[in-house]
């Protein structure tokens, strides 16, 4: 099944194990906004990156920082399955959230991505 939706890339994630740090720097540097959002299950840093994409920050358990792209897809499930026969590893099954769902996904050669379906 060839996909016609082009999947936008909608939202940069930022994963460090020094969250203070990372902040200061992309602020100090870029002049990229820091806002912490409060969520039900603890907070998260959003970025303003200066663009039409979005951006955040997460601390986690990580040596070397990585950005993690959110692509927005029409059927988070769905794309997950796929992603799954095609090869790829399922790193954090769909989940919702707030303002939607995710799921993470991983192949050789590719990298990770997390896939992201918005709510209505």
């Amino acid at each position: 099944m060839a996909n016609t939706f082009s999947s936008p890339v909608v939202h940069l994630e930022l994963r460090t194990g020094n969250l203070a740090r990372a902040c200061a720097f992309y602020t100090q540097v870029l002049g990229w906004r820091v806002e912490r959002i409060e969520l039900g299950c603890g907070s998260y840093q959003a970025l303003e990156l200066g663009g039409r994409i979005e951006g955040g920050v997460v601390e986690s358990d990580t040596e070397r920082a990585s950005w993690l792209p959110y692509v927005e897809v029409r059927d988070v499930a769905e794309t997950t399955d796929r992603a799954h026969m095609l090869g790829a590893s399922v790193l954090l099954a769909k989940r919702e959230g707030p303002a939607g769902w995710r799921s993470v996904i991983a192949a050789p050669a590719c990298g990770e991505v997390a896939l992201w379906q918005p709510k209505a």
